[in-house]
């Protein structure tokens, strides 16, 4: 479970993620598997609230050993709270992460989120998947 030397990159390919999950539970946004042989930049996390009337609350962890896929549950491993259980107003959005709060995803971790109220938060999440494979 080593992580690419990203000063021998051989591609970066920018991507984005979303997600709206229909429990309650922690659910992952984005896998990084353990043999991956990429390490992922992670740009904007973005939580926008799509009930009219009602906050949300939200919460952000980056899980160590829960790499599954998305919309899973996290299989293991520690979690690292990003964002803990912050509410979101009714028709808002939250910046959980932005450039100049950039993180690394390393091989073999995952993000995963938690909304207070069922299908009523969107998550999108950019980033850079970068290899030195």
């Amino acid at each position: 479970m080593a992580n690419p030397n990203i000063v021998a990159v051989t591609s970066i390919y920018g991507k984005t993620t979303y997600l709206t999950p229909s429990a309650t539970t922690s659910v992952v946004l984005l896998p990084n598997a353990a043999s991956s042989g990429t390490v992922m930049k992670i740009n904007q996390i973005v939580a926008s609230n799509v009930d009219g009337t009602n906050a949300v609350n939200v919460s952000v962890d980056i899980y160590s050993n829960g790499a599954v896929a998305q919309g899973s549950a996290p299989s293991g491993g520690t979690a690292y709270p990003i964002a803990s259980t912050i509410s979101v107003p009714a028709d808002a959005t939250l910046i959980v992460v932005d450039k100049t709060t950039a993180i690394y995803l390393e091989e073999g971790t995952s993000i995963a989120v938690t909304s207070g109220t069922a299908s009523k938060i969107s998550y999108s999440l950019s980033y850079e998947l970068i290899s030195a494979a």
